[in-house]
């Protein structure tokens, strides 16, 4: 297919998916019906319950079945309430890629069920469950979910389009997913199944199908009015088929469906058949994986290490061994003990191998391994080392970085803060030697400061004899249920005063105070005052490491606005964390709103030209809702508020009208008890990374398997709202695969241009390896730049589908699709 052809049918397929996203398969949002993510999230939790139960009470434990299931109330019930974070986070990968199916497969039926695809569909789910199970195998816990979110879809959607409700069954299918295993009495192309119907459509399945235990599901085709005789159609407006003898339809999508009587059957029939795959997952993995790849302890995040090498930190690498060494003891037993560990060495003159294992006692001995290696240069390639690491670790993985010296490969920067901002990594530099002789970082080495903020990471200045005390500061990020309440970024620093609400569940409240010079003043609720002169003061005790101050409070547990009063004209960072089960995530969408709302998560940066939307999920211990909802520039604290729109499950659609110019934060004010609004129950969280708007789109198209020893396609486009723009296009891939890809486009008055990335892989690739690649376009001679970060899955013997248009990998916002719409094609 031509480029040519390619965008004539994504400029088709976007246009039609406004209105497919309700009629192609169960709603995406609804109030009135159940949909996809209510059906996802059921059988997830439920599931999940069961499977903790069994594996805590396996280890001597008790498990207390919640009377409400919610990620955090399954989390508590699982003893691991740190879990709630990052089951949510499971839950919205999952359920997200459920929804994109919609979005990515329009025009292909064996997706859906539809035109009696049965055969073809059937493998859809048998191949994608193989998929997730051999993703399990190499610990590639992103890649599994959303490989089985995307087949959930397709599982969900023979209950809802085919007829085996009507056939009076009201348990699952237990052959869908067993490959090669006949499912039933399949209609073939020439028996006709319905009968045309008007306004009531109840009984228009032909009696001698229901007779005779005959499978068929509706024809959907919203181009031709096209179909077998006498077959029955999908319905909807949508549908053309359903205009046609015989007319009308047999979906079960909602309860407005034309066999929307039977909708809540169907619904709760795929939720059962949702926990038989879960199960089939289950018993294939074990209950400890699969409870990882639900992300309930233990934790499916990795904890990695990236470390120099070279000769001139040969003196430095044996308090390196030490330090690593305490971190990884520290969270054995914990719920933060990673599900794997992972090494990249560096030095000014290479980087890796890189080393990942799930045995802390091997990783431990490879450690113990290292060696000054290299040259004895004032540069380092410290973010090749870096970005390897990234793109090997589990999303939400906690990376370490022990550099001296300044980055050589600083045209890696915008692939690792990519990586850190589309999969929320958590970014720690450990720098030796970075001050001048004014005391201030060097200039060279704001760049860690850059991916440290951006990550919620720190950076911490030291000497080498100053390495031991970091274990401090290594020991609090092992405490469970950390939660980011304030945060601030002065760069230059000014006078000014800052205030915060801490609630009632918050224990074990710090502040961390980056800074090369500090005159402040924290007072508390109560009126208590203490300075930064004040080493031992009547709040507590400041630690300093390096060029970190830690307030460790004696009392930290106090309820109420707190204040900080800062004065100095240098850079500095506030950042205020606690221990509680109430916190928040949130994913940047992209919101579909005819004629029923639906939604897809972004890989990139949302949009600087209108609105930013993003899903909000709070969780916590009793009754949580969040009141106020904002992003706060990070530079100067103003606020841009949001609108909030409840779609259930703690779920939040989150609308903010004005963008912010540069980076912000996102912050959310609610209460506890929304029965007894006051100072008590409010509580205040607030992001821990920093985000940033962009005015550029990138949208990836390209087919959703990838055989090893074949060549990977794929198209993608890069548009702005200006016209006769040049672009600097930059792609890379984890595993280095050979690739091509222009290294600049330009775009016509429209500011739309085109280009493809050809990527091939070896023929000895292991089924469900990941291929993390980024695709980035920058204005040339611009700092604004945005990026697409696909996550690619190999899988064996899984051909692609035979559709118009394969897969689309929406990372654009609804600009990019208002910029196609009036392409004259």
């Amino acid at each position: 297919m031509k480029m040519s052809s390619r965008l004539i049918c994504t400029k088709l397929l976007l246009l039609l998916f406004i209105i497919h996203a309700s009629v192609q398969a169960f709603t995406i949002i609804s109030s009135s019906s159940n949909t996809h993510q209510n059906i996802t999230v059921a059988a997830i939790l439920q599931k999940s319950a069961e499977v903790c139960s069994s594996f805590i009470t396996q280890q001597g434990g008790n498990f207390v079945q919640p009377n409400v299931l919610t990620p955090g109330s399954v989390a508590e019930a699982c003893q691991s309430r740190k879990s709630a974070a990052s089951l949510t986070k499971a839950i919205v990968s999952i359920a997200g890629n459920n929804a994109l199916v919609d979005g990515m497969h329009v025009f292909d039926p064996e997706y859906h069920f539809d035109d009696e695809s049965f055969v073809q569909a059937q493998k859809l789910i048998t191949d994608g469950v193989a998929t997730v199970k051999a993703s399990l195998l190499l610990k590639n816990y992103d890649t599994a979910r959303e490989k089985l979110g995307k087949t959930l879809h397709t599982l969900q959607d023979f209950y809802s389009h085919s007829n085996w409700i009507e056939l009076g069954n009201r348990s699952p299918n237990p052959n869908l997913i067993k490959p090669n295993t006949p499912i039933g009495n399949i209609a073939d192309v020439n028996t006709e199944t319905c009968s045309s119907c008007g306004d009531n459509c109840t009984n228009n399945i032909l009696p001698t199908v229901l007779a005779q235990n005959t499978l068929t599901s509706g024809y959907f085709n919203m181009l031709s009015s096209n179909k077998p005789k006498g077959k029955c159609s999908h319905g909807g407006t949508a549908d053309k088929t359903s205009f046609v003898e015989p007319k009308g339809g047999i979906n079960k999508d909602s309860t407005s469906s034309p066999h929307g009587s039977l909708h809540f059957v169907a619904a709760d029939v795929a939720i059962a058949a949702t926990k038989d795959l879960l199960q089939d997952i289950r018993e294939t993995s074990g209950d400890k994986e699969f409870l990882r790849l639900m992300g309930i302890f233990p934790s499916s995040s990795g904890l990695c290490f990236v470390i120099v090498t070279s000769v001139s930190t040969a003196d430095l690498i044996s308090e390196v061994k030490s330090l690593t060494a305490f971190i990884i003891d520290s969270r054995q037993g914990t719920t933060n003990e990673p599900s794997s560990y992972i090494l990249v060495p560096f030095s000014d003159t290479g980087f890796g191998p890189l080393t990942q294992t799930t045995d802390f006692g091997d990783f431990n001995k490879t450690i113990n391994a290292l060696s000054a290696s290299g040259g004895g240069n004032r540069s380092e390639m410290s973010l090749s080392g870096l970005w390897l690491a990234l793109a090997a670790a589990p999303a939400g993985s906690e990376i370490f970085l022990f550099t001296n010296a300044e980055a050589k490969d600083v045209e890696l920067k915008s692939t690792v803060l990519a990586l850190i901002e589309s999969m929320k990594f958590t970014v720690n530099v450990m720098l030796t030697n970075a001050l001048s002789n004014t005391g201030l970082l060097n200039p060279v080495n704001q760049l860690y400061e850059d991916l440290a903020l951006a990550s919620g990471g720190q950076v911490m200045v030291l000497t080498k004899d100053l390495l031991t005390n970091v274990t401090t500061f290594v020991s609090n990020s092992t405490i469970s249920a950390l939660v980011n309440i304030f945060q601030v970024v002065r760069n230059p620093g000014r006078e000014e005063s800052f205030s915060f609400v801490v609630d009632s569940s918050v224990t074990n409240l710090q502040f961390y105070i980056r800074a090369n010079s500090t005159n402040f003043t924290i007072t508390s609720p109560s009126g208590q005052s203490q300075k930064s002169q004040e080493i031992y003061g009547s709040l507590g005790v400041i630690l300093t490491i390096g060029n970190i101050y830690i307030v460790q409070l004696k009392n930290s547990s106090q309820a109420g606005r707190w204040f900080i009063y800062f004065n100095s004209s240098q850079s500095y960072t506030i950042k205020v964390i606690g221990q509680s089960a109430i916190d928040f995530q949130f994913n940047f969408v992209t919101v579909f709103q005819n004629p029923h709302p639906g939604y897809t998560v972004l890989n990139s940066r949302p949009t600087a030209d209108g609105n930013i939307t993003f899903l909000l999920s709070i969780f916590g211990s009793g009754e949580v809702k969040p009141t106020d909802v904002s992003l706060v520039e990070a530079s100067n604290s103003t606020v841009h508020t949001s609108v909030l729109q409840d779609v259930g499950n703690g779920d939040y659609l989150v609308t903010v009208s004005t963008v912010p110019s540069g980076e912000f934060y996102v912050r959310v004010i609610g209460y506890t008890n929304s029965s007894l609004i006051s100072s008590s129950t409010m509580f205040q969280r607030q992001s821990s990374g920093l985000y940033r708007t962009s005015n550029i789109t990138v949208t990836a198209l390209g087919n959703d398997t990838w055989a090893p020893g074949t060549l990977f396609t794929l198209p993608f486009t890069v548009a702005t709202r200006s016209g006769w723009q040049n672009y600097t296009i930059t792609a890379r891939n984890n595993l280095q695969y050979n690739m091509t890809f222009p290294s600049s486009l330009t775009a016509g008055g429209d500011g739309v241009a085109n280009g493809t990335v050809y990527l091939t892989s070896p023929t000895n690739v292991k089924p469900g390896s990941e291929v993390i690649l980024t695709i980035e376009a920058a204005l040339t001679g611009g700092d604004d730049y945005n990026y697409a970060v696909l996550r690619l899955a190999l899988s064996k013997g899984v051909a692609p589908s035979a559709g118009l248009v394969h897969s689309l990998w929406i990372s654009g916002t609804a600009l990019f699709i208002n910029i196609l719409l009036n392409i004259q094609i």
